[in-house]
């Protein structure tokens, strides 16, 4: 015989669960919604080619991974009830630190394993700083924004690293939209992007540490007298989604074919927050999925996509990006107070 305290819970899970489906469905009918658009533009250009293609599938997912792998680790942190915005900078200070470290003659895994690192350690300057100093966030990534691009600039002497002759073909063909072999159907950055999202999945969601995340998003008192350790999880979190920006970093080291930008970063940040938001990540805490955040990141790089192939200037891909972002926040806000 069941107790009445054992009730609540089974009748809220149905509606927790449509909470999460509504979530999780917009970002994916946004993209096919967008992708509708731009294939009926493109089919009146008549230009013997069709959006709507495998190739565009492979060749949009190839363009998201670096957003989308850098957006995994924003989700832990708006889940947590924070932001940065350092991450462009961070990923410049990691595809930097990597070029630097193949030019002082350090083979490859050296340097990429030092890439990483280099992102782990600006995500917990980040974490550290905010705990002790108990500033808010914005404010904490703000300054480490433009100390994590002043640094880079120093290490490259203000000007690119170029290590093309000492990386590999297969480092730049990693993110090649089409892959070498055609049986892995994706471009290997793509699997390593799915394999990190599942391993953010499973921290967030079945794990002691996910749930003191999303305490720690939902209301940091309660999670306080909870015995929840507030300033060592908030100072994982940013650790880990260093992690994460370090991969995107290499990502971005990549693209380049093996070049460090030391300002190459300036606003990925805003790509990426807005990744997470557009997937149903809250700027107030306490709710985001990673799905939601992949489907976001494919969304922003359809729309480059698209508007590239119409022509479309930067500006305006920018000004749509803008619209879509502001939509997705008040839908969100409009969420928190029950409108919808």
């Amino acid at each position: 015989m069941s107790t009445p305290s054992e009730k609540p819970p089974a009748r809220r899970a149905p509606a927790a669960v449509g909470r999460w489906l509504r979530d999780l469905l917009g970002p994916f009918v946004g993209i096919v919604l967008v992708a509708l658009v731009f294939a009926v533009l493109d089919a009146q250009r008549e230009s013997g080619r069709s959006l709507v293609s495998w190739v565009s599938v492979q060749t949009v997912l190839a363009q998201s991974v670096i957003v989308g792998t850098a957006a995994l680790g924003m989700t832990l942190i708006i889940v947590a009830g924070g932001i940065d915005l350092s991450a462009g900078t961070a990923m410049a200070l990691v595809a930097t630190i990597t070029a630097w470290l193949l030019q002082q003659g350090f083979s490859l895994p050296v340097a990429f394993a030092g890439g990483v690192l280099t992102g782990a350690a600006a995500g917990a300057v980040n974490g550290t700083l905010i705990s002790t100093l108990r500033v808010v966030p914005f404010i904490v990534t703000l300054g480490t924004m433009t100390i994590f691009q002043g640094v880079a600039r120093v290490i490259a002497g203000d000007v690119p690293i170029r290590v093309y002759e000492r990386t590999p073909a297969w480092v730049p063909e990693m993110v090649a939209p089409l892959p070498a072999q055609g049986w892995m159907v994706f471009s290997p950055a793509v699997w390593i992007m799915f394999a990190l999202a599942g391993l953010a999945a499973g921290i967030l969601h079945l794990s002691v540490f996910g749930r003191h995340v999303f305490a720690l998003g939902s209301n940091e008192a309660t999670a306080r007298l909870c015995g929840i350790p507030i300033h060592r999880t908030r100072i994982l979190v940013y650790t880990l989604a260093g992690v994460f920006l370090g991969v995107a970093g290499l990502f971005r080291f990549a693209v380049l074919g093996g070049e460090g930008h030391p300002t190459g970063g300036m606003g990925l940040e805003l790509k990426v927050i807005a990744a997470v938001v557009i997937g149903g990540g809250s700027l107030s805490g306490g709710r985001g999925s990673v799905l939601g955040t992949l489907a976001g990141a494919v969304l922003i790089e359809l729309i480059n996509y698209g508007c590239t192939r119409l022509g479309v200037s930067d500006l305006y891909q920018d000004i749509i990006v803008g619209v879509i972002i502001i939509a997705a926040v008040t839908l969100d806000q409009l969420r928190l107070r029950r409108v919808l």
